[in-house]
């Protein structure tokens, strides 16, 4: 990908120092030095390099013998010859080439003159085949000053530096800086060359290649039609340009498991290679290369060694045996002996390989890390598992460290994509501890990477929000305010509908909310990288005894994780291939001592059917609750016992469908767990490092309760909720489309009296405590607060789920996302949030015109500025739900609470009651101003109130997640300011 495109500018760049250097010279030898350039030159072109060299050497000698060493048109072969020696592998000779080429045109020509820009992208581009980005990117940028200056910002000659330079981004995974350079090439090429241009093409087919690197493959596949069309047009249908975006847009259909189309392009396009290039040329290589592993992904294995074998040949001769296209092609070659089973033929070219790609590209090039996990699992098959996880252990110390690097730029779109990327390597450490949980440095691997990936996704957005707020000056927060306003604009056309708009003006609309926002994101990402950077985490050999060194002395933390399992290590795939993977659970346990226990809990879906009986049972009011209840207990908990021992004060980190059920309901046949454990939740064990606050807390104390329910509420939500929702789904969607809007509506939007007396009696016991009911419990208001010290929202909850909401209820009428399908919105954040109170309409405007009055979504809760906040506490309906991410935690209410920067938040995991919820929350708030931690007094709220309520659904509605200590500075006897009378 990245080496054709450098390939096309190069020769390009070439042709033209060419014209602008021998025009018109009279000396023969000249002259002869200029055929043997350009035979080098189409040498080059076909692949045929060392014939290329040997002309291109006999031109070299010629110009020093006529113009001197110290020639420009000398610099021209020079920069030549480093390009073919690069091209075979041999990147040792080719810098010194590279870099006599540019201190000949520093030298003679200046050093802000065009042409020492092209030796500048030339000695970036070995640079960047090396792996070595930081001494790639100065060239790469400095060669874009150059020709800006010289030509302008929007000449054409630009493209080829932007691109340039998008590509070393692409290379290390730093997509958000790469895109916004494809998109500044593609303008300028649209507005001087147009859009029917090759280099518009070229530009488009990297940004593809961008999106399809992130697995954004909706993305990726029209920008890919699109290069491939203005290809055909252009050059007609036998050019190798057309050939390589065939090749592109093939792998993008296999990347998808649609084989049948990827087969077909592929074919096409090594046609149209070995009929252009013949059939010796490396690029008939690559599309060889790719046709096999189209083959070997369906496990035909005999048509794809033949393709691996003639790929290999042909590079090994054309590149020469150390190149890094030559150790790609040893690599599949070794997968597939790896997977028929041939072991002692895959070892020797795993090492080749991986020798080859070390020295080429880099210790720490994610190649690298490929190769190490590919010969850690010849090893393991081979049971030498003290031989494999050295190297499993180093793979995952590199990705580590490029996410580390690399996230500090990332848009939490692109954040999300990039964890998803590493999902495969991390899953197959957990099958490692699968097969080996008695392996105590097994252990240890596999709980350094839960510790490390699980819940990093929030955890980043927690340090970019945290940074903002306390290091970043006024031009940041005005960038931060500006993403706050799109995501209410979002969050409002999103709810509102199309209305006069037609659905694609719409969904484009959306779209570009979206983008811009994502851009944003990025921006301040990367603006607040150099101080997030100081505040790393343990390193891989660490995080362990860190976390170990965090916990409780009488306490154990408990890790579950869901992760798709690749069973029968030790067997080759051929025996294995009738034997799908699934999804399983696991649990990992880690003591004060850093000691650890492992045990695998079974397949996924048992557990998870359990877990979502469970939670029906509970959120139902069900009768006969115990054998739903003891049913998880069995599969989930029960297992533990024999590694826990006597230790029953525990952190869970739940995965998965287990995030959605209290461990405080389950049962053992005796009683509930709430009764023989201490449970504190926390979404990865890693939470236990938070850095402690580095100012005095706030002492104040918001309630949001009771809101008005107007008709402008009501209105706007009827509108609202059908909108984004193309085609109802059948049978589970019946009661809400085929009741009137505004009657469902009105039937949830029931006042909430019980709300309104929790917030009184939370201002009984903590006297200086804000309270704002009615009209006062705005969505304005929560917008714009202060960082509170607690801050309790007592409303109606919407989550976009099929469950109805009960009379009494803090829900509203539901949506459905049917099992596990994508909710009706297109943004996770949007499915869910609270309802308050909507800002009274200006006289010119109609009640149902602001939609975006009243809801508030998880979305814009993410932005507050919650850092200081001990507590928040979410007193309504399924604030606990959400789109569960595996490895990731509930992305919903909770994990914008968190992300904005709360240290505990409670959360409910159904539709609770509104008498009893006040009820709860009343024992809840006595135990904190007790001095009891904040897990601690939620339990004993729960021990008390089961005694007037024993059906848990009254009682385990609500979890708390995060940390247990006690609130800091604020009591009752330290309030001083001034009773706020409570808002009509």
């Amino acid at each position: 990908m990245r080496q054709g495109f450098g390939w096309m500018m190069a020769v390009f760049l070439w042709c033209a120092v060419e014209g602008r250097a021998n025009a018109g010279s009279p000396d023969a030898r000249l002259m002869e030095a200029q055929a043997d350039f350009d035979e080098a030159t189409k040498l080059n072109d076909a692949g045929k390099y060392s014939e290329a060299l040997v002309r291109a050497e006999h031109a070299l000698a010629l110009r020093e013998a006529v113009r001197g060493s110290t020639h420009p048109d000398v610099a021209t072969c020079l920069n030549l010859m480093g390009e073919l020696h690069r091209r075979q592998g041999d990147l040792t000779q080719a810098e010194p080439l590279h870099q006599r080429a540019l201190a000949i045109r520093e030298a003679a020509l200046g050093k802000n003159h065009p042409d020492v820009a092209q030796s500048l992208n030339s000695l970036a581009l070995l640079y960047l085949d090396q792996g070595v980005y930081d001494r790639a990117e100065p060239l790469y940028q400095r060669a874009l000053a150059i020709q800006e200056a010289a030509l302008g910002k929007n000449h054409p000659d630009v493209v080829g530096s932007l691109n340039n330079l998008a590509s070393l981004y692409q290379e290390q995974g730093l997509y958000g800086r790469a895109e916004p350079l494809y998109q500044r090439a593609l303008a300028i090429c649209e507005a001087t060359l147009g859009e029917s241009h090759s280099n518009f093409a070229n530009v488009l087919q990297n940004l593809a290649n961008l999106y399809s690197d992130q697995g954004l493959y909706g993305r990726a596949e029209p920008l890919y039609q699109r290069a491939l069309a203005i290809w055909e047009t252009a050059l007609g249908k036998s050019h190798p340009a057309v050939a390589l975006a065939l090749t592109h847009l093939a792998n993008l259909y296999s990347d998808q498991g649609l084989y049948g189309r990827a087969e077909s392009l592929h074919q096409r396009g090594l046609a149209v290679r070995e009929a252009t290039l013949g059939k010796s040329h490396p690029s008939v290589a690559e599309s060889l290369n790719n046709l096999a592993n189209v083959y070997w992904k369906q496990g035909m294995y005999g048509r794809a060694e033949p393709f691996y074998r003639r790929a290999l040949a042909i590079q090994e001769t054309a590149l020469g045996k150390s190149h890094p296209d030559v150790a790609n092609s040893l690599h599949d070659l070794a997968n597939l002996y790896r997977a028929r089973g041939l072991y002692g033929r895959a070892e020797p070219l795993y090492h080749r390989a991986l020798v080859i790609r070390e020295i080429a590209l880099g210790n720490n090039h994610p190649e690298v890390v490929e190769s190490l996990n590919d010969l850690g699992q010849l090893w393991l098959a081979q049971r030498r598992l003290s031989e494999a996880l050295p190297l499993f252990t180093q793979a995952f110390a590199i990705s580590e460290q490029r996410l580390r690097h690399e996230a500090l730029d990332f848009s939490e779109t692109r954040l999300a994509s990039f964890l998803s990327h590493l999902r495969a390597d991390e899953q197959r450490l957990y099958a490692l501890l699968r097969a080996h949980p008695e392996n105590a440095r097994v252990r240890h691997l596999a709980l350094s990477a839960v510790l490390l990936l699980k819940g990093r996704f929030v955890a980043e957005t927690a340090s970019i929000s945290r940074t903002l707020y306390r290091s970043l000056g006024p031009e940041d927060r005005d960038t931060f305010e500006r993403l706050r306003s799109l995501r209410t604009q979002r969050a409002s056309l999103s709810f509102a509908g199309p209305g006069a708009l037609t659905p694609e003006s719409y969904q484009q609309r959306l779209h570009s909310l979206a983008e811009e926002g994502d851009a944003l994101e990025a921006n301040l990402a990367k603006r607040s990288a150099p101080l997030r950077s100081r505040a790393a985490l343990p390193s891989l050999a660490g995080i362990v005894d860190s976390v170990a060194s965090s916990l409780p002395k009488d306490g154990a933390l408990v890790e579950f994780i869901a992760y798709q399992d690749h069973p029968l290590v030790y067997k080759p795939e051929t025996l294995r291939a009738k034997e799908a993977s699934q999804m399983r659970y696991l649990a990992l346990v880690l003591f004060p001592d850093a000691s650890t226990r492992a045990v695998d809990l079974g397949p996924a879906p048992p557990i998870d059917r359990a877990a979502s009986r469970l939670h029906d049972a509970l959120a139902e009011h069900e009768a006969s609750l115990q054998s739903a209840t003891q049913a998880l207990y069995r599969r989930a908990f029960q297992p533990l016992l024999p590694l826990l021992g006597t230790t029953r004060r525990l952190v869970l980190s739940p995965d998965g469908q287990l995030g959605l059920v209290p461990f405080d309901a389950l049962h053992d046949g005796q009683g509930f767990l709430l009764d023989s454990f201490d449970f504190t939740y926390r979404t990865s064990g890693r939470e236990l490092l938070r850095e402690p606050q580095d100012i005095a807390p706030p002492s104040s104390v918001v309630v949001l309760a009771d809101p008005s329910f107007t008709a402008l509420t009501a209105s706007v939500f009827s509108d609202a909720l059908p909108a984004p929702i193309a085609a109802p789904p059948s049978n589970a969607l019946d009661r809400f489309f085929t009741t009137p809007p505004q009657e469902l509506l009105r039937s949830a939007w029931v006042p909430l009296p019980g709300t309104r007396l929790e917030a009184q009696g939370i201002q009984r016991l903590v006297p200086q405590a804000q309270v704002f009911l009615g009209s006062g419990a705005s969505k304005q208001r929560l917008l714009s607060l202060s960082t509170p010290g607690i801050l309790h929202l007592a409303t109606h909850g919407f989550f976009l789920d099929n469950a109805p909401s009960a009379p009494g209820s803090r829900g509203l009428a539901a949506i459905d996302s049917l099992g596990g399908a994508p909710p009706p919105q297109q943004e996770p954040l949007l499915n869910s949030g609270l309802v308050l109170a909507g800002a009274p309409p200006a006289a010119s405007e109609s009640a149902a015109s602001s939609p975006e009055a009243t809801l508030v979504t998880a979305l814009e809760l993410a932005g507050l500025n919650l850092w200081g906040t001990q507590l928040v506490v979410l007193s309504a309906c399924d604030t606990g739900r959400g789109q569960v991410l595996l490895g990731q935690g509930v992305y919903g209410l909770r994990h914008a609470f968190v992300a904005a920067g709360a240290e505990t938040v409670l959360v409910s995991l159904w539709k609770v009651s509104d008498d009893s919820t006040r009820l709860l929350m009343d024992l809840y708030y006595l135990n904190l101003l007790a001095g009891q931690g904040r897990a601690s007094a939620l339990r004993e709220a729960m021990r008390s109130l089961r005694a007037s309520h024993p059906h848990p659904h009254a009682w385990a509605p609500f979890i708390a997640l995060g940390s247990d200590e006690p609130l800091r500075a604020i009591l009752p006897s330290e309030a001083q300011t001034p009773k706020p009378e409570p808002s009509p």
